[in-house]
């Protein structure tokens, strides 16, 4: 079995664990006859998740690796992907994640994609901080104002 199919059946024992954690989800009494409930959309996600996995694991492809440079991931040539980028990249959403309560959406949304892009290869710092800066300003719009869900922009001690 080659490792593209290996993350497949992966992927599809996450989107059967996923789909069970989203159907089992407490739904409150007032939400039942609501016509979208807080599970549907994992419940969505999960299933084309199953779908698309299974369609992977059971496609009738060819069952080894190509032996010229193709598109399959071949575990001999390990060393050849950008693994550094990959862990740096993970790294990267943790300390977003970590950050986004102490110093706010903006800064810490604005700090992920500047230094995510940088880890990438993007150098154009002029372009990148700007649009950077009005990405997530304008995310922090669209969720604070238009769905009036409450998302703190600013850093604890200025008032965030």
């Amino acid at each position: 079995m080659t490792v593209d199919r290996w993350i497949a059946f992966l992927f599809l024992a996450f989107s059967i664990a996923y789909g069970w954690a989203a159907w089992e989800y407490p739904i409150l009494p007032f939400e039942r006859n609501n016509p979208i409930k807080p599970n549907t959309l994992p419940l969505g996600l999960s299933a084309l998740g199953i779908l698309f996995s299974l369609i992977l694991v059971m496609s009738t492809g060819r069952s080894e690796p190509r032996e010229s440079g193709g598109g399959d991931i071949q575990v001999a040539r390990l060393g050849e992907y950008k693994i550094g980028q990959t862990i740096g990249l993970i790294a990267a959403m943790i300390a977003y994640a970590v950050a986004l309560r102490p110093i706010g959406f903006v800064a810490a949304t604005t700090l992920f994609l500047v230094g995510g892009s940088a880890l990438l290869g993007e150098r154009k710092f002029h372009i990148l901080i700007p649009v950077a800066l009005i990405g997530a300003g304008g995310v922090w719009y669209l969720v604070q104002e238009v769905l009036g869900i409450f998302l703190s922009p600013w850093p604890w001690f200025i008032g965030g």
